[in-house]
This record gives structure tokens, sequence and C-alpha cells, in this order.
């Protein structure tokens, strides 16, 4: 999955937020802490992200050594989403020199060796979703228990993996508050599929759950964030083989039918719109192929009916990160 399409579809997603009475969430920092770029300072490392500002923070402590945390974290993430755009060699030595110019010596080395066994985990955690992602499961109406478990074994070998790249410290520093929403939104779905409880025990569970959260879930869970993770969450879902409905189900238990029906909208709207793209950029390399008398000019022109024939004013805005 790519970072950038779900920071994307996260802005795109804010009036579902605000429709559920969401808020967002300003994290306390303790520490010292290194803004990457200036608030008014534009991110340019790649086209496609042109006008959006850099996700993470570095952050060293007093004594100088680097504070492993989830911000450190974002930061590479964002960076590797321009994967496809710029070589991983390339995203590397950029995220060094930004290291090399916000953090003291000791610090930024210790983070570019993080860096290291963090593009080494994402390496193999990409193998392993391939090879995870080999076998369909059939479905029925209903969530299968198959499915579920599958989340599960998908998750646990995914913590095995991790260990073999991070001490139990730095997973924790880095993945902690992720595993504590997965695993929370999984134990939701394995509650509202259990055919085993009704209604009034379903909702008693829910309840029970809802009683235990940390503040810090409580309030991810009621903003933008969310809709991040149920992103990702529906990726692996199709990965594994799931149906469009199993994600529904699994949206629906996270938040509401209601919300579930305009994220499945969406995806809808994202499928279209990428089969206008895949369209356009077939015949707009057709034209450009062309061995024709026409002139630059006339090419130009052509161009334009292309794009005017597949997009509005406001979409072409966005066709110089696919062009």
């Amino acid at each position: 999955m790519k970072t950038r399409n779900l920071t994307f579809l996260a802005a795109t997603l804010t009036l579902i937020v605000a429709s559920f009475s969401l808020m967002s969430k300003q994290g306390s920092r303790e520490e010292q802490a290194i803004r990457l770029t200036p608030p008014d300072r534009m991110f340019s490392f790649v086209r496609s992200m042109e006008g959006t500002s850099v996700d993470g923070q570095a952050t060293q402590a007093d004594d100088g050594n680097l504070v492993v945390n989830a911000e450190l974290r974002l930061m590479f993430d964002y960076y590797l989403a321009a994967t496809g755009e710029k070589s991983i060699p390339d995203i590397k030595r950029e995220i060094e020199n930004v290291l090399d110019q916000k953090l003291k010596p000791h610090a930024a080395a210790q983070a570019k060796e993080l860096l290291t066994r963090y593009l080494g985990y994402k390496q193999a955690l990409l193998d392993l979703e391939k090879n995870s992602g080999a076998s369909a499961t059939s479905h029925t109406n209903n969530m299968s228990n198959d499915m579920i478990a599958a989340m599960q074994k998908r998750w646990q070998s995914m913590q095995k993996l991790r260990l073999q790249f991070f001490s139990a410290k730095d997973n924790q520093a880095l993945f902690g508050f992720d595993d504590a929403y997965d695993m929370d939104a999984l134990a939701r779905l394995e509650i509202s599929q259990n055919p085993a409880y009704s209604d009034q025990q379903k909702q008693e569970k829910l309840q029970a759950l809802d009683a235990t959260m940390s503040q810090e879930l409580r309030e991810a869970k009621s903003a933008p964030y969310q809709i991040i993770r149920l992103e990702e969450q529906a990726q692996q879902l199709r990965s594994s083989g799931a149906s469009e409905d199993d994600i529904y189900r699994m949206r629906a238990a996270a938040v509401s039918p209601e919300a579930a029906n305009r994220l499945a909208d969406l995806d809808r709207e994202e499928a279209k719109w990428k089969t206008r793209i895949a369209s356009y950029l077939e015949q707009r390399r057709q034209l450009l192929s062309r061995d024709d008398n026409k002139n630059t000019t006339e090419k130009n022109t052509a161009l334009q009916q292309l794009r005017d024939r597949y997009f509005n004013i406001q979409e072409q805005n966005r066709l110089a990160a696919y062009e």
C-alpha cells in the first residue's frame, strides 16, 4: 500500500469524519521535538507530492541520543511513499540528508542505523504479504471464521517478523500504538461476527471494550487517524482474498453502517478514477508516439482536448502526478 494514497484518502474523508463528530488529536511532547519542515514549507521531493507537508518529526533527548517513536517511523513512511518515482537508494539518501540537517551527529547516526533496519523490515514484510496472499478463501454472506483467523495469523506473523529487525523496546516504540489499535479492531470484529452472541450480548461486550480502552486510543478512534487505519486494514483484507462485503462488515463493525456505506462509495469512485486515468494515459501515449507532421503546438492542443474529454478543470490539476 502506498502511504501517500492513504494520506490523500484520509484528507478526502475529512468530511465523513466530521459528519460523525470526529475530532482531531494533538499529542503532547515531553522531549525536544525537531520539526522536519516548517508548516509553511511544502514537500517537493517527488512531483506527485508537491503541495503536501512532511509528516512526522525527529526527536533527540537532552543527552543527544535519538528518541525512537512512532513519529520517526511516520517520517520514514512519508518519504518511502515516493517509491515508484524514486528508487529506494535515492529515498534513503534523502532521508539521511534530512536527518543530518535536523539532528546532531550522534542522534543522526542512530536514526540512519534504524532506517536501514526499517527498510529491511519493509522488504521482508512485502515478501510475507506476497506469500500470505497466495491463497484466497471462499466467502459466504457473513465474514467467515477462516477470514478472521487469517487476519489473526497475519498479525502474529508480522509480530514475529519485527523482532528479527527490532528489539522489543524499539518495536513497542515504533508500532505499539498501531498494534493496540489493530488488536482492538480485531476484537470488535470477532464480537460483531460471532453468531453465538445475541445483539444484546454483542453490545455488552463492545461496551466492555470501550471501558478498558486507553485515553490515547479513545481519542485516535474518534479522529481522522481511524480512517487511515481502516483503509490499511481494508487493503490487508483484499490482499488476503477478502470480498468487498467482508470489507464492508469490517468497516461497519469499526465505525457504523452509514460510514461504511460512504467508504464503499469512495472505493467505487476511486476505481472509476483509476479506469479513467488508465484510458487517458494509453491514449496520451499513442498520441505522443505518432510519427506525423503535427508541430508542437498542434500536439499540445490535441493533448488538451484529450484531457478535456476525460477530466474537468479541477481533476486536471491532479494529472501531473500521473503523466
